[in-house]
């Protein structure tokens, strides 16, 4: 429609996740108003981050070093890990200041049907550190999704005899109303009750 240098921009920016076609037609909309110094800006940006940017040796977390800040981190409790899948995951966990120790990156979860099974995942890396380094507890804090979930139960099993192994607990968010809560969540709100 606008010819095939902005339907290429439009394309590429609508596989970004979370960015519709409508969406993607804004933004290369705004990127040709914007003057060509903020555009190569934004363009040496995502050049730098790309060559820059690599996965944690230890933990998969997002890196410009060798090892992360977190993995550097002396004062961290080496004696537990979290897994989760992403490393928007972590930044998440991170946000709460209520976790101290370490944490290991799958890279995703188990998904058969779209072709993503253990292999796919650090998981063998996973076990290693959990061999090598004493690990006494493993929170697992994979989504809760059906693919999150069965991650969940895969790692469960497979460090059941080497580890403590928690998972996160879920069900009422704070401020939520009883009325508006499917069964699930308040099934499992049930289940991991508490005492006050």
């Amino acid at each position: 429609m606008f010819g095939p240098v902005v339907d290429n921009l439009v394309a590429q920016l609508s596989r970004l996740p979370g960015v519709g076609t409508r969406t993607a037609q804004r933004l290369a909309f705004h990127l040709l108003r914007i003057p060509a110094d903020e555009a190569d800006a934004l363009a040496a940006a995502i050049r730098e981050v790309k060559e820059r940017i690599r996965s944690c040796r230890e933990c998969g977390n997002l890196t410009e070093e060798e090892l992360c800040a977190i993995c550097l981190d002396a004062r961290r409790d080496r004696t537990v890990i979290c897994v989760v899948e992403q490393p928007a995951d972590l930044v998440s966990l991170e946000r709460t200041h209520s976790y101290q120790g370490l944490y290991h990156v799958l890279g995703g979860a188990l998904s058969p049907l779209d072709g993503v099974d253990p292999e796919h995942l650090r998981i063998d890396e996973l076990i290693q550190r959990v061999d090598a380094d004493g690990v006494q507890e493993v929170v697992l804090a994979t989504n809760p999704t059906m693919t999150g979930e069965a991650t969940a139960a895969y790692l469960a099993d497979r460090l059941r005899d080497r580890t403590r192994v928690t998972r996160l607990a879920s069900g009422l968010p704070v401020g939520g109303d009883l009325e508006y809560a499917d069964e699930v969540t308040l099934g499992r709100a049930l289940t991991g009750r508490r005492e006050m």
